[in-house]
C-alpha cells in the first residue's frame, strides 16, 4: 500500500516594496502682503518645507495629501525691517501600488525643494516660482505560508531557522500640546517658529501604547523696528496613548514625532500661549522563526520539489543620536554681522565607505547676515553629517526608516569666516533584507528503480565544504547513515576525505 507524505506548515511575514516614486509639486503662487505689515523693499530669502498630513491607501492606489508652506522674509522700506509672511500650497497626489494581499503598509514620504524664484512685483505683490521634490516609498507585509516538516514516504529533509519582523501594526495620531511662553519684551513681530520633536520613551501594554516624550520650539522675533532678532526656545512635554490590537509587552515599538505646525497666541503683556501640532508615528512589530524546508528527497519514492523565492525582513540596529553639523565658509568684505539661522536636514542615505555601508545625510543652512548698509543678505550653505557606526552589509541587503530633526542652529562670524553649527537629533531602524529560496510543495511520485548493483556501500571522494545531505541525495540514501557509518559530527565537510556510503532498499533500510 503507497504511504502519503506528510507535510505541516507555518506562516511568516514575507516584506515586499510595493511603491517607490518620485513626484514634483509645481510652485506657481502670487503672495499678497497683508496692510497691517510692512511694504517690501527687498526680498531676502523664500524658504519651503513639506508638510504632510495625510497617506491613504485604497484598493492599488496610494493618495498623499499636504501642503507646502511658503515662508518670504523681506525687508521692509522702514527702518530696515527684517519681516516674514507665508503662505500654503494644498497638494494631492496619487501614485499606483504594486496589487497583492497584503497588510500594515508602511509610508515614508521625504521631500526637497529643486529650485524656488522669489521676486517682488510691486511693494505689496510677491511673485513666486519654482518645483518641490517628493520621493515616496512604501513596504507592506503578506502572510507566507512555508513547509516546516515532512514525514513518511522516506522522506529526508533540509530545513533552514528563517527569522522575520511581523508587523502588528502601523499607525499615526495627531495631537496637539500647549504651554505658556513669557518674553521679556512682547514681540512687534515673530518671524518664524521652528519645531522639533523627540519621544524618549515608548511603553507597550496589553492592547496599547503609551508614549512620551517632548516639543522643541524656537520663536525667532523681534521687538522692535530693525533687523535685530531674538530667540525664545521652549520645551513642551507630551503623554499620548494610543489604542493598538495585537500590541503587547513581548513586542518591539519605534516611534517618531513629525511637529507640522506651531501657532503663538497672545494672552496678556508678557505671556503668550504656544501650541504645536505634530503627528505621531509608530511601527509595533515582534520577530518570529520558524523552521522552513528548503530541500527534501525520498528514500523510496521519486521526489518532485517545488520551490519559491520569499523576502524576509529582520533586525539590525535602532539608534537615537544626537550629531552636530557644521557648515561654514568666507564671507564678503561688507557683512557686518549675523543676524540669525535656519536649517532644514534629510535623513540619512546610505553609502559604501571603506567598504562597509554608512549612513550620511544633508543639512540645508541658510545664514541671514546684515551689510555695512544695513541690508540683509541670506547665505546658503550645505553640509553633510555621518552617524558614528557603520554596517558589514551592502544597501540593497537593508532597508531603513529614519528622521532628521534640527534641534538647534547657532551661527558666529569672526572675521572674514563665519561657520553654522546644527544640532540633529537622528532616529531610526536599520533592518536587513533577504530573499531565501524554500519548498513550497514536495511530492513523491513513482517507487525508485533497484539498485542494478548488489553492493551495499559505495565509497565517495568528497571534497572540504560539501554537506552530507546533497552527498546523500545523490545517492537517495540517508544522510544519518552515512554519518554514522563514517563517525560524523558535522553536517558540513571540513576537509578532502573518503566517505562510506549504505546504499536503501526499495523499503528504505540499508544493506546488509
Amino acid at each position: 500500500m503507497r504511504m502519503e507524505l506528510k507535510s505541516y506548515q507555518d506562516t511568516i511575514a514575507a516584506t515586499q516594496t510595493i511603491c517607490d516614486a518620485k513626484a514634483e509639486i509645481a510652485i506657481e503662487t502670487e503672495l499678497l502682503i497683508p496692510d497691517y505689515l510692512p511694504q517690501v523693499f527687498k526680498i531676502v530669502k523664500c524658504i519651503v518645507s513639506l508638510v504632510a498630513l495625510q497617506k491613504q491607501v485604497t484598493a492599488a492606489r496610494l493618495t498623499v495629501e499636504g501642503y507646502l508652506r511658503i515662508t518670504v522674509f523681506y525687508q521692509s522700506d522702514t527702518a530696515e525691517t527684517l519681516c516674514q509672511t507665508e503662505q500654503k500650497i494644498p497638494f494631492s497626489k496619487q501614485f499606483e501600488l504594486v496589487g497583492g494581499n497584503y497588510f500594515a503598509p508602511e509610508i515614508g514620504v521625504v521631500g526637497e525643494t529643486e529650485y524656488v524664484n522669489c521676486r517682488a512685483v510691486n511693494q505689496r505683490r510677491v511673485d513666486i516660482r519654482g518645483a518641490y521634490a517628493l520621493s515616496i516609498h512604501a513596504n507592506a507585509q503578506t502572510g507566507q505560508e512555508v513547509i516546516t516538516a515532512l514525514a513518511d514516504c522516506g522522506i529526508e529533509q533540509k530545513t533552514l531557522p528563517l527569522q522575520s519582523m511581523q508587523t502588528v501594526a502601523v499607525q499615526e495620531k495627531l495631537f496637539t500640546a500647549e504651554e505658556s511662553i513669557t518674553f521679556d519684551t512682547p514681540p512687534e513681530m515673530v518671524l518664524s517658529i521652528t519645531c522639533s520633536g523627540i519621544v524618549n520613551e515608548t511603553k507597550l501594554l496589553a492592547g496599547k501604547a503609551v508614549l512620551k516624550g517632548e516639543l522643541r520650539a524656537t520663536v525667532f522675533y523681534r521687538t522692535a523696528p530693525g533687523h535685530t532678532v531674538l530667540q525664545l526656545e521652549k520645551q513642551i512635554p507630551f503623554h499620548e496613548i494610543i489604542e493598538v490590537e495585537g500590541a503587547d509587552e513581548t513586542c518591539t515599538a519605534i516611534s517618531f514625532v513629525e511637529p507640522t505646525g506651531c501657532t503663538l497666541t497672545a494672552s496678556d503683556d508678557a505671556a503668550q500661549s504656544l501650541s504645536v501640532t505634530a503627528f505621531l508615528s509608530l511601527k509595533i512589530y515582534r520577530t518570529i522563526q520558524v523552521l522552513s524546508v528548503v530541500d527534501a528527497f525520498s528514500t523510496i519514492y521519486e521526489t518532485e520539489i517545488t520551490t519559491q523565492k520569499i523576502s524576509l525582513e529582520s533586525e539590525v540596529e535602532p539608534f537615537a543620536r544626537e550629531i552636530e553639523a557644521v557648515a561654514s565658509g568666507p564671507v564678503p568684505d561688507d557683512i557686518e554681522s549675523i543676524v540669525a539661522a535656519f536649517a532644514q536636514a534629510m535623513p540619512p542615505e546610505p553609502l559604501i565607505q571603506d567598504g562597509r555601508m554608512i549612513l550620511r545625510g544633508r543639512v540645508f543652512v541658510q545664514i541671514f547676515c546684515a551689510n555695512t548698509l544695513g541690508e540683509i543678505d541670506c547665505y546658503d550653505k550645505v553640509c553633510e553629517y555621518t552617524l558614528p557606526n557603520g554596517y558589514a552589509i551592502a544597501p540593497e541587503e537593508f532597508s531603513l526608516k529614519a528622521q532628521t530633526q534640527v534641534l538647534q542652529v547657532a551661527a558666529h562670524k569672526s572675521g572674514q569666516d563665519m561657520s553654522a553649527a546644527v544640532l540633529l537629533h537622528v532616529k531610526g531602524l536599520v533592518t536587513r533584507k533577504q530573499k531565501v529560496n524554500v519548498a513550497s510543495n514536495v511530492v513523491c511520485t513513482d517507487l525508485r528503480a533497484a539498485s542494478l548493483e548488489n553492493a551495499a556501500l559505495r565509497i565517495y571522494y568528497a571534497q572540504a565544504g560539501e554537506s552530507l545531505f546533497d552527498i546523500a541525495k545523490q545517492y537517495a540514501a540517508s544522510p544519518a547513515e552515512i554519518s554514522a557509518a563514517n563517525a560524523l559530527d558535522a553536517e558540513q565537510l571540513t576537509e578532502k576525505m573518503q566517505l562510506l556510503i549504505p546504499l536503501m532498499s526499495q523499503t528504505g533500510k540499508g544493506g546488509a
